[in-house]
């Protein structure tokens, strides 16, 4: 292979992270800079450029790239450009592949981040070998990717599989980032978690709970976690609830695609039984009876550390198609 290496970069709301990466999927070296730091969007590409090329450069790779994988927060495969973005600091569009491509002079890729951990799990991952599967992030948000036939789903405008903003709650749901209401991400996320907690603490005020002992506006999904382990009755209710919901949503979800798999990635998905055994109760009971028993419910193999660098990554592979497509 002329170009054993690819970069995959990961652009998140605070953190830059990027790396190199080879066929493997081992991340040779790795390195970040702050997301908000320019308000110009120019500069922070000059500053990507500086600080990775040091990375090349120190790790012997500078001519030997063969692609940039890029996810972020918006991202459209088929254009290059992030659209309506609000966690970035820079005013949307922003023809991000263009800029990346001209700055380095190599083919780059981009697609939304759950997409790219989806693309990550099926080139490094538990998904290895899989056509037909789910990738589930559970983070501050709910992200998705759908893989069918081995091809992930971009649908027509390169924004499909937005799964986190099914609605669920369809009479007086929560209001969710997107604007509308009863969405998945506003009750399976992490601040779905942290929510589902004071909602309990305010209608069960006579229960005792450990979550009392703190400022209620400021409790997280991982305190929760942490009084539930310890035995508290009404976290481990709000890890029972969240399941019910996730498995519901996702009996639903299998009736469209008929996946191998659904494969959870992120925080939440640390929780264990806690939060896997009411899911898969909940899923069995709501399946439909031809797909009963079909569906394997799997945790991610990407080491965490690693796991956003080599997500974007696994789409520098096939970053000269992409390239192409942004140029017609």
């Amino acid at each position: 292979m002329s170009k054993p290496y690819v970069v995959g970069i990961d652009i998140g709301g605070t953190n830059t992270v990027f790396g190199i990466v080879d066929a493997r999927g081992t991340v040779l070296a790795s390195s970040s800079i702050k997301t908000q730091k320019h308000a110009d969007i120019n500069d922070y590409i000059s500053e990507l450029h500086e600080e990775l090329t040091k990375l090349m450069v120190a790790n012997d790779a500078e001519d030997k790239i063969a692609g940039i994988g890029i996810g972020a927060p918006n991202a459209n495969y088929f254009t290059g450009i992030i659209a309506d973005c609000v966690n970035l600091p820079w005013p949307t569009p922003i023809p991000l592949a263009d800029l990346v491509y001209e700055k380095f002079g190599i083919p780059v890729a981009i697609t939304n981040d759950a997409n790219a951990a989806a693309i990550g799990e099926m080139t490094y991952g538990v998904a290895r070998g899989m056509k037909d599967f789910i990738m589930i992030t559970l983070g501050t948000g709910v992200g998705s990717g759908i893989v069918v036939n081995g091809q992930l789903v971009y649908g027509h405008d390169g924004f499909a599989g937005e799964l986190g903003h099914v609605i669920v709650k369809r009479n007086n749901g929560r209001t969710c980032g997107c604007g509308r209401s009863g969405c998945l991400e506003a009750y399976a996320s992490a601040t779905g978690v942290a929510r589902t907690a004071r909602e309990f603490l305010d209608a069960r005020a006579n229960e005792p709970s450990a979550l009392r002992a703190l400022d209620i506006d400021s409790i997280t999904s991982k305190d929760v976690y942490d009084a539930a382990i310890a035995g508290d009755k009404l976290a481990k209710d709000v890890f029972d609830f969240t399941g019910n919901i996730l498995g519901e949503a996702f009996a639903d979800f299998i009736t469209f695609s008929s996946p191998e798999a659904i494969i959870l990635f992120g925080g939440l998905a640390k929780s264990g039984d806690l939060l896997l055994k009411p899911l898969k109760e909940s899923l069995d009971k709501n399946t439909i009876s031809i797909f009963k028993g079909k569906v394997k419910i799997l945790l991610s193999e990407l080491k965490e550390s690693d796991a956003a660098v080599l997500g974007a990554s696994a789409l520098g592979w096939e970053a000269k198609t992409a390239a192409d497509i942004n140029k017609k």
